[in-house]
């Protein structure tokens, strides 16, 4: 069985940073393309930023400069820099990856809420 476990959310000041990271566990064969979401109270859940297992990256046009994404397929996790942080990045953020197993699918983890407030 999968697992994707996040850390890192909390309560940041605006300007601050945080980084948040997940870790994957369980049979796993291969590690796709690997995602952060978040989804504000009120609101769809919407890409933040991706990345493939050869490190090639992509990001939501709010965060592009401020947030940075990055993997380690050795220990199979995967992580999300956020600086210049702004009350509207308030929101729960989750885990997401393509994972192959016997079999492929898309796995979530169970999401981590990070609150940007004075």
């Amino acid at each position: 069985q999968v697992q994707l476990v996040e850390s890192g959310g909390g309560l940041v000041q605006p300007g601050g940073s945080l980084r948040l990271s997940c870790a994957a566990s369980g049979s796993i064969s291969t590690i796709d393309t690997m995602r952060w979401y978040r989804q504000a109270p009120g609101k769809q859940r919407s890409l933040v930023a991706a990345i493939t297992s050869g490190g090639s990256t992509n990001y939501a046009d709010s965060v592009k400069g401020r947030f940075t994404i990055s993997r380690d397929n050795a220990k199979k996790t995967v992580s999300l820099q956020m600086n210049s942080l702004k009350p509207e990045d308030t929101a729960v953020y989750y885990c997401n990856a393509d994972i192959i197993t016997w079999r492929r699918g898309e796995y979530w983890g169970q999401g981590t809420q990070v609150t940007v407030s004075s």
